[in-house]
Protein backbone atom coordinates (compact mmCIF):
# COMPACT_ATOMS: atom_id res chain seq x y z
CA UNK A 1 0.00 0.00 0.00
CA UNK A 2 1.50 3.39 -0.99
CA UNK A 3 2.50 5.79 1.75
CA UNK A 4 -0.03 8.56 2.44
CA UNK A 5 0.80 11.82 0.68
CA UNK A 6 0.50 15.37 1.99
CA UNK A 7 -1.85 17.93 0.45
CA UNK A 8 -2.41 21.55 1.40
CA UNK A 9 -5.57 23.69 1.38
CA UNK A 10 -5.34 27.42 2.09
CA UNK A 11 -8.84 28.96 1.99
CA UNK A 12 -8.60 32.50 0.63
CA UNK A 13 -12.21 33.35 -0.21
CA UNK A 14 -12.82 35.58 2.81
CA UNK A 15 -13.27 39.33 2.59
CA UNK A 16 -11.82 40.25 6.02
CA UNK A 17 -14.33 42.90 7.11
CA UNK A 18 -12.63 43.56 10.46
CA UNK A 19 -9.46 44.75 8.71
CA UNK A 20 -11.33 47.81 7.34
CA UNK A 21 -9.18 47.65 4.19
CA UNK A 22 -9.95 48.13 0.51
CA UNK A 23 -8.95 44.55 -0.29
CA UNK A 24 -9.22 41.23 1.54
CA UNK A 25 -6.61 40.87 4.27
CA UNK A 26 -4.77 38.04 2.47
CA UNK A 27 -3.93 40.59 -0.24
CA UNK A 28 -2.52 43.19 2.12
CA UNK A 29 1.26 43.44 2.06
CA UNK A 30 3.97 42.90 4.63
CA UNK A 31 7.01 44.54 3.15
CA UNK A 32 6.61 44.09 -0.58
CA UNK A 33 4.76 40.74 -0.50
CA UNK A 34 1.15 39.74 -0.24
CA UNK A 35 0.30 38.01 3.04
CA UNK A 36 -1.06 35.11 0.97
CA UNK A 37 2.27 34.71 -0.84
CA UNK A 38 4.20 34.67 2.44
CA UNK A 39 1.84 32.06 3.87
CA UNK A 40 1.94 29.79 0.83
CA UNK A 41 5.71 29.96 0.39
CA UNK A 42 6.38 29.18 4.05
CA UNK A 43 4.28 26.03 3.76
CA UNK A 44 5.12 24.83 0.26
CA UNK A 45 8.86 25.27 0.77
CA UNK A 46 8.89 23.47 4.13
CA UNK A 47 7.14 20.13 3.51
CA UNK A 48 6.85 17.66 0.61
CA UNK A 49 3.31 18.53 -0.45
CA UNK A 50 1.96 16.73 -3.51
CA UNK A 51 -0.14 19.77 -4.32
CA UNK A 52 -2.08 22.71 -2.97
CA UNK A 53 -5.63 23.98 -3.55
CA UNK A 54 -6.57 27.61 -2.86
CA UNK A 55 -10.31 28.37 -2.81
CA UNK A 56 -10.92 31.93 -4.01
CA UNK A 57 -13.88 34.32 -3.87
CA UNK A 58 -15.82 34.27 -7.17
CA UNK A 59 -15.07 37.98 -7.66
CA UNK A 60 -11.36 37.73 -6.75
CA UNK A 61 -9.21 39.77 -9.13
CA UNK A 62 -6.02 39.95 -7.04
CA UNK A 63 -4.86 36.33 -7.45
CA UNK A 64 -3.22 36.83 -10.90
CA UNK A 65 -0.88 39.40 -9.30
CA UNK A 66 0.45 36.96 -6.69
CA UNK A 67 3.73 35.06 -6.82
CA UNK A 68 1.76 31.89 -6.10
CA UNK A 69 -0.28 32.17 -9.29
CA UNK A 70 2.85 31.17 -11.22
CA UNK A 71 3.57 28.10 -9.08
CA UNK A 72 2.56 24.93 -10.93
CA UNK A 73 2.07 23.08 -7.65
CA UNK A 74 -0.79 25.39 -6.65
CA UNK A 75 -4.32 25.11 -8.06
CA UNK A 76 -7.39 27.24 -7.39
CA UNK A 77 -11.10 26.60 -7.13
CA UNK A 78 -14.18 28.65 -6.25
CA UNK A 79 -14.76 29.00 -2.53
CA UNK A 80 -17.97 29.44 -0.58
CA UNK A 81 -19.45 32.09 1.67
CA UNK A 82 -18.14 30.32 4.79
CA UNK A 83 -14.78 28.74 5.55
CA UNK A 84 -16.21 25.22 5.83
CA UNK A 85 -17.83 25.55 2.40
CA UNK A 86 -14.54 26.73 0.89
CA UNK A 87 -12.57 23.86 2.40
CA UNK A 88 -15.14 21.33 1.23
CA UNK A 89 -15.05 22.84 -2.26
CA UNK A 90 -11.27 22.39 -2.29
CA UNK A 91 -11.56 18.80 -1.08
CA UNK A 92 -14.02 18.01 -3.87
CA UNK A 93 -11.73 19.70 -6.41
CA UNK A 94 -8.89 17.40 -5.30
CA UNK A 95 -11.04 14.25 -5.45
CA UNK A 96 -9.54 12.90 -8.68
CA UNK A 97 -5.97 13.35 -7.46
CA UNK A 98 -6.10 12.31 -3.81
CA UNK A 99 -6.46 9.00 -1.96
CA UNK A 100 -8.73 8.38 1.03
CA UNK A 101 -5.83 7.90 3.46
CA UNK A 102 -3.82 10.89 2.24
CA UNK A 103 -3.28 13.74 4.65
CA UNK A 104 -4.84 17.16 4.10
CA UNK A 105 -3.42 20.15 5.96
CA UNK A 106 -5.68 23.22 6.12
CA UNK A 107 -4.05 26.54 6.98
CA UNK A 108 -5.40 30.08 7.30
CA UNK A 109 -4.38 32.38 4.45
CA UNK A 110 -3.87 35.24 6.92
CA UNK A 111 -1.61 33.24 9.26
CA UNK A 112 1.86 33.85 7.74
CA UNK A 113 3.92 33.41 10.93
CA UNK A 114 3.93 29.61 11.03
CA UNK A 115 7.33 28.37 12.15
CA UNK A 116 8.74 25.59 9.99
CA UNK A 117 9.63 23.52 13.08
CA UNK A 118 5.98 23.54 14.13
CA UNK A 119 4.94 22.33 10.69
CA UNK A 120 7.49 19.52 10.75
CA UNK A 121 6.51 18.51 14.27
CA UNK A 122 2.80 18.42 13.39
CA UNK A 123 3.46 16.11 10.44
CA UNK A 124 5.86 13.88 12.41
CA UNK A 125 3.48 13.54 15.37
CA UNK A 126 0.36 12.78 13.32
CA UNK A 127 1.57 10.93 10.23
CA UNK A 128 0.70 7.48 11.61
CA UNK A 129 -2.39 8.57 13.55
CA UNK A 130 -5.74 7.23 12.30
CA UNK A 131 -7.57 10.58 12.45
CA UNK A 132 -5.28 13.60 12.73
CA UNK A 133 -5.13 16.78 14.77
CA UNK A 134 -4.07 20.37 14.88
CA UNK A 135 -1.50 22.82 16.14
CA UNK A 136 -2.68 24.49 19.33
CA UNK A 137 -1.33 26.62 22.15
CA UNK A 138 -2.24 26.35 25.86
CA UNK A 139 -4.21 29.37 27.06
CA UNK A 140 -1.93 31.61 29.12
CA UNK A 141 -4.22 34.52 30.00
CA UNK A 142 -6.93 34.65 32.64
CA UNK A 143 -10.32 34.16 30.96
CA UNK A 144 -13.52 36.02 31.86
CA UNK A 145 -17.04 35.11 30.80
CA UNK A 146 -18.86 38.33 29.96
CA UNK A 147 -22.44 39.48 29.97
CA UNK A 148 -24.05 41.42 27.13
CA UNK A 149 -24.07 45.12 26.32
CA UNK A 150 -21.58 47.77 25.24
CA UNK A 151 -19.83 47.67 28.62
CA UNK A 152 -20.33 44.05 29.70
CA UNK A 153 -19.90 42.95 33.29
CA UNK A 154 -17.84 39.92 34.27
CA UNK A 155 -20.08 36.91 34.92
CA UNK A 156 -17.31 34.61 36.10
CA UNK A 157 -13.64 33.75 35.78
CA UNK A 158 -13.17 30.64 33.67
CA UNK A 159 -10.69 27.97 34.73
CA UNK A 160 -8.09 27.91 31.95
CA UNK A 161 -6.74 24.49 32.94
CA UNK A 162 -6.86 22.19 29.92
CA UNK A 163 -7.94 25.05 27.62
CA UNK A 164 -6.04 25.50 24.35
CA UNK A 165 -6.19 28.00 21.48
CA UNK A 166 -6.75 26.25 18.17
CA UNK A 167 -4.18 27.23 15.54
CA UNK A 168 -3.48 26.02 12.02
CA UNK A 169 -2.46 23.94 10.15
CA UNK A 170 -5.07 21.35 11.00
CA UNK A 171 -4.23 17.94 9.57
CA UNK A 172 -6.72 15.15 8.83
CA UNK A 173 -7.16 12.09 6.65
CA UNK A 174 -8.96 13.02 3.44
CA UNK A 175 -11.88 10.62 3.85
CA UNK A 176 -12.49 11.69 7.45
CA UNK A 177 -12.36 15.40 6.68
CA UNK A 178 -14.65 15.18 3.64
CA UNK A 179 -17.21 13.06 5.47
CA UNK A 180 -17.10 15.24 8.57
CA UNK A 181 -17.59 18.52 6.69
CA UNK A 182 -20.35 17.13 4.49
CA UNK A 183 -22.25 15.80 7.52
CA UNK A 184 -21.76 18.97 9.57
CA UNK A 185 -22.94 21.27 6.79
CA UNK A 186 -25.90 19.03 5.98
CA UNK A 187 -26.84 19.13 9.66
CA UNK A 188 -26.42 22.93 9.78
CA UNK A 189 -23.94 22.59 12.64
CA UNK A 190 -21.70 25.49 13.63
CA UNK A 191 -18.31 24.67 12.11
CA UNK A 192 -15.62 27.12 13.18
CA UNK A 193 -12.66 25.05 12.02
CA UNK A 194 -11.91 21.62 10.54
CA UNK A 195 -11.38 20.13 13.99
CA UNK A 196 -14.89 21.05 15.10
CA UNK A 197 -16.37 19.23 12.11
CA UNK A 198 -14.27 16.15 12.87
CA UNK A 199 -15.33 16.32 16.53
CA UNK A 200 -19.00 16.36 15.48
CA UNK A 201 -18.36 13.09 13.60
CA UNK A 202 -17.24 11.39 16.81
CA UNK A 203 -13.52 11.41 16.01
CA UNK A 204 -11.29 13.14 18.54
CA UNK A 205 -8.38 15.12 17.05
CA UNK A 206 -4.98 15.32 18.73
CA UNK A 207 -3.51 18.61 19.98
CA UNK A 208 0.10 19.26 18.99
CA UNK A 209 1.62 22.21 20.82
CA UNK A 210 2.73 25.06 18.58
CA UNK A 211 4.25 28.47 19.08
CA UNK A 212 1.82 31.14 20.34
CA UNK A 213 3.22 33.68 17.86
CA UNK A 214 1.58 31.76 15.00
CA UNK A 215 -0.98 34.58 14.89
CA UNK A 216 -3.88 35.14 12.53
CA UNK A 217 -4.09 38.64 11.06
CA UNK A 218 -7.60 39.80 11.92
CA UNK A 219 -7.52 43.50 12.89
CA UNK A 220 -5.25 46.33 11.64
CA UNK A 221 -2.89 46.13 14.64
CA UNK A 222 -2.06 42.52 13.75
CA UNK A 223 -0.35 43.59 10.53
CA UNK A 224 2.56 45.33 12.27
CA UNK A 225 2.83 42.52 14.82
CA UNK A 226 3.06 39.90 12.07
CA UNK A 227 5.73 41.94 10.32
CA UNK A 228 7.75 42.06 13.54
CA UNK A 229 7.41 38.31 14.14
CA UNK A 230 8.47 37.50 10.58
CA UNK A 231 11.51 39.78 10.92
CA UNK A 232 12.70 37.62 13.82
CA UNK A 233 12.62 34.31 11.93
Amino acid sequence: MPAPRLWLIVPAAGIGQRMQAEQPKQYLRIGQRFILDITLSRLMDSAPFSGCMVPLHPADHWWPDTEASGDSRIQTCTGGSERAESVLSALHALAEQIRDDDWVLVHDAARPCLHTRDLSNLIDQLYHHPVGGLLASPVADTLKRAGSGDLPEVLETVDRKNLWRALTPQMFRYRILVGSLEAALAGELLVTDESSAVEFSGNMPVLVEGRPDNIKITVPADLALAGFILSRF
